[in-house]
């Protein structure tokens, strides 16, 4: 529950400390005094959006700051520990700064948290139901939103939200690949003659660096062969002097030296190892000649793959050693083009299984939600008969509709209907209810969410709009029995006979001295609270009558 709010620079609110008691608390004061800023700046330290302009003028910053008493509180004490915010006092501390500039910070329990964490952890602690919201219950969504709260309801809509995700994105791949089916076409036929080509070609790996060292090799084969045999002639052969005979004959002298000289012993052995070599040179050249082989055909038949393997990669738009490696990449996109055929053949049968499920589901929630929905419509009846609609009928209609879309929120239509007086259809809640009805059924279905949903602290802001006379006593009951059920309760009003009820109530009072204005909320003891009802009853004009109306409303 709730147990103090600090307020400070928000609004026209320049600081405010409020301590709250357990049960039911009216909240009372002039029309435009600030009755809603306590739980507009409450709704801050929930997650609510924040902006600059909420700042007190003059001032830096606005700072919030709730404190809530959780030891009986499982679904908080749960996420707190969950997130390791958890408070040793079984205190939960919520903190909201704001600047000028629109700049906010969250605290929970001391630590700094995203605001996404204050808008998880808000519903478990508070829930707010405001002004305007009797007239959303006008609205087809916000009616099935209602029904659909049941925790039954939920479990069911969880599963078939992650269903129509799975249909969604099979749906979204599957549009992608037909919209893009007819260039996929192009390209398949372009790579099939690509293809072909290079099939029929067929190079192989490396083989390309073979077909270009052979085909220089070709290319100077005469020159080769000539060379190779003048080179050999004077190495070995030439009478006129080779090579061999010269270095021959070079090292008989020297190793006739080397008898009577040793320094010529190093120039002996370079000489030994020059003849060497010149011989083995001669054997290796004397074989090349032997087996060069000039064959015009063979020549002719290697520059002409050569040629071809060139012209390819300059078709292809690489280099002519990349061109095995480029056919590779050419296949594996065929292949792929292929694979994605069959791909959108297996996304339309997953579909159409998706399908099949999604109908499943949707009946399956079509028939939790009638269930739910008697449950429910009796519930309502029966509150809105106490609180002076005793001829009242209340309905809710779910027609099982849409069987031909997927949606997340099944195919079900849900309509609320009333018959407010005997003899009467019943009819669309729009149609059939007036203000201070609507504003009933609305009172009815908050307090039996609550029931459902179990949240500790309860705000009403003035949702009795359209309420008078015994209606307004017989909901004071109501929350003044919910205020009793381990409840807090908390109700802004203008109607004595709910806020007569309250076991607290407080006074909003504004000021002004002409230059600034400020808002201020006071506890009212016996005495201020008779006052206080007075004027409700009175008007600002306190007449004896009044006072002993009010002194009879606080007995009752």
């Amino acid at each position: 529950m709730l147990i103090q709010l600090s307020v400070k620079n928000f609004a026209i609110v320049k600081s405010l400390d409020i301590e709250f008691k357990q049960g039911m608390t009216a909240i009372t004061g002039e029309t435009g005094a600030g009755k809603s800023i306590a739980i507009d700046a409450l709704g801050l330290c929930l997650g609510e959006r924040a902006e600059g302009n909420s700042v007190r003028k003059g001032a830096k910053k606005a700072e919030i700051t709730a404190c809530f008493n959780v030891k009986h509180n499982r679904r908080c004490q749960q996420w707190l520990a969950e997130h390791d915010l958890e408070d040793v006092e079984d205190t939960c501390i919520l903190r909201r700064v704001i600047s000028s500039e629109g700049r906010s910070k969250a605290y929970i329990n001391g630590s700094p948290v995203p605001l996404q964490q204050l808008k998880e952890l808000g519903p478990k602690l508070v829930a707010i139901h405001g002004q305007h919201a009797h007239q959303a219950l006008l609205k087809p969504d916000a009616q099935r939103a209602l029904l659909d709260s049941d925790e039954s309801i939920q479990k069911q809509l969880t599963e078939l939200k992650a269903l129509v995700t799975r249909h969604n994105q099979a749906q979204k791949e599957l549009d992608q690949l037909q919209q893009m089916k007819q260039r996929n076409e192009d390209r398949k036929n372009l790579l099939s003659y690509q293809l072909t080509e290079l099939d029929e070609f067929g190079l192989l790996d490396n083989e390309f660096d073979s077909l270009e060292s052979e085909f220089r090799k070709m290319s100077h084969s005469q020159s080769l062969l000539e060379d190779s045999q003048i080179s050999y002639h004077e190495l070995c052969e030439s009478e006129q002097g080779n090579a061999a005979t010269i270095i021959s004959r070079c090292l008989e002298r020297i190793t006739d030296l080397v008898e009577h000289d040793d320094s010529l012993k190093p120039v002996q052995l370079m000489l030994r190892e020059a003849q060497i070599n010149i011989d083995e040179a001669g054997v290796e050249l004397a074989n090349y000649v032997d087996c060069l082989e000039i064959d015009p055909l063979k020549m002719q038949q290697t520059e002409l793959r050569y040629s071809r393997a060139i012209e390819l990669a300059r078709k292809h738009l690489v280099q002519p050693e990349n061109l095995v490696q480029h056919h590779l990449e050419l296949k594996q996109e065929y292949q792929s083009l292929f694979d994605s055929d069959h791909k959108s053949e297996s996304l339309e049968a997953e579909l159409q299984a998706i399908k099949a499920q999604y109908q499943t589901l949707a009946d399956k929630l079509h028939s939790t939600r009638c269930k739910v929905a008697k449950r429910l419509q009796k519930s309502v009846a029966l509150e809105i008969k106490k609180m002076n609609m005793p001829d009242a009928e209340f309905e809710i209609a779910i027609t099982d509709c849409h069987r031909d879309k997927i949606n997340s929120k099944g195919h079900d239509q849900v309509e609320f209907l009333l018959c407010s007086n005997k003899g009467m259809n019943l009819e669309k809640l729009e149609k059939a209810a007036s203000g201070g009805e609507l504003s009933r059924i609305g009172l009815a279905l908050q307090v039996l969410g609550n029931k459902t949903h179990a949240v500790p602290t309860l705000i009403f802001d003035e949702v009795d709009t359209g309420i008078s006379g015994g209606t307004a006593s017989v909901v004071g009951d109501l929350l003044k029995t919910l205020g009793e059920n381990e409840t807090q309760v908390f109700c802004v009003t203008h109607l004595p006979q709910v806020a007569a009820k309250a076991q607290n109530q407080m006074l909003v009072t504004k000021f002004s001295d002409g230059k600034t204005t400020e808002t201020h909320m006071t506890p009212l003891d016996e005495d201020k609270r008779i006052e206080e009802l007075a004027r409700l009853l009175a008007g600002d004009t306190l007449t004896e009558s009044a006072i002993a109306n009010a002194k009879a409303l606080l007995q009752q």
